[in-house]
């Protein structure tokens, strides 16, 4: 199972093997994840920064991916091991956590779940918090050497119309209403809006396995999971492991990187229809998509 309640957590406390991971991260302030863990976290977690922990010095779009290598390093630094139970959480329904989730399993790593409900469903399942920070010897993780499961633009681009696409994005990003960092606003044609709120019920915690599989099974099984920058893809791509159905791919760069390498845009609520192709990358754009 890819979740573990609060409840099942407070019991593994102290586990030697346990290791809990604060994910916590916000596009719009980025350090305040740090901030917030520095005032007060999870007993023995460590602090996984986004930014500078999950995130590559250079690839597509705003958060690409690091090399496996520069990963592994990275986590074996912050205590992480091939012993090692790994709980990630955040304060955001697991929309954060996900992506560590997502990057561990990618690459192997099978023993990682995402606190389910996040550090609102600790608190409330009676955890308590601290602001003592752990240390932990270096590790030693044997993973992957390449990422599974990822697809690319100029992959994506030709199979548009005979796969789904779904972006995890809000739904005023998805229609183009506003663009809040990427530079034009919409979404990739033929996407979905599947945003990661649908995937919690009004507790935060994730809606049940036959829930997530009414809402993701009657896409197929060939699924590219997107959002902004590959970060919040992730939630979708765990709420489709909870219920049971294929893996989709990742697509990293997902927005960030479309709307920034000349492709077509849509907008509106619609998906949209498959660009027309031509020479160039991007080709010319159907009708319901806009040029960059």
């Amino acid at each position: 199972m890819s979740l573990i309640s609060p409840e099942a957590l407070l019991d593994r406390l102290g586990d030697p093997a346990l290791r809990i991971a604060d994910v916590r991260w916000w596009l719009a302030d980025p350090g305040k994840g740090r901030r917030d863990y520095a005032e007060a976290h999870l007993p023995g977690a460590i602090f996984v920064d986004v930014d500078t922990d999950l995130v590559g010095a250079e690839g597509p779009g705003r958060h690409p991916l690091p090399s496996p290598a520069a990963f592994a390093d990275r986590m074996e630094t912050l205590g992480f091991d091939d012993g090692s139970d790994i709980v990630a959480y955040d304060d955001a329904g697991g929309t954060i956590a996900a992506r560590l989730w997502w990057m561990f399993d990618a690459l192997g790593h099978r023993r990682v779940r995402v606190l389910d409900g996040g550090i609102a469903a600790w608190v409330a399942a009676g955890g308590t918090l601290t602001d003592a920070v752990p240390a932990y010897g270096r590790g030693q993780l044997t993973l992957a050497a390449t990422w599974a499961r990822t697809i690319g633009r100029e992959a994506l681009a030709p199979r548009l119309g005979s796969l789904a696409v779904i972006d995890a994005r809000a739904p005023e990003r998805y229609r183009g209403d506003v663009e809040p960092i990427d530079p034009v606003a919409g979404h990739i044609p033929t996407a979905i809006s599947l945003p990661t709120a649908g995937n919690l019920g009004a507790d935060g915690r994730f809606r049940s396995p036959d829930e997530l599989r009414d809402r993701f099974a009657p896409l197929g099984d060939e699924v590219v999971t997107a959002c902004g920058s590959g970060i919040t893809a992730c939630h979708n791509a765990l709420a489709m492991r909870v219920a049971g159905l294929p893996d989709p791919l990742l697509y990293p760069g997902s927005y960030s990187d479309w709307s920034r390498s000349g492709m077509p845009v849509a907008t509106g609520d619609e998906p949209g229809v498959v660009p027309a192709t031509g020479d160039e990358p991007g080709g010319v754009p159907a009708t319901g998509a806009e040029p960059l």
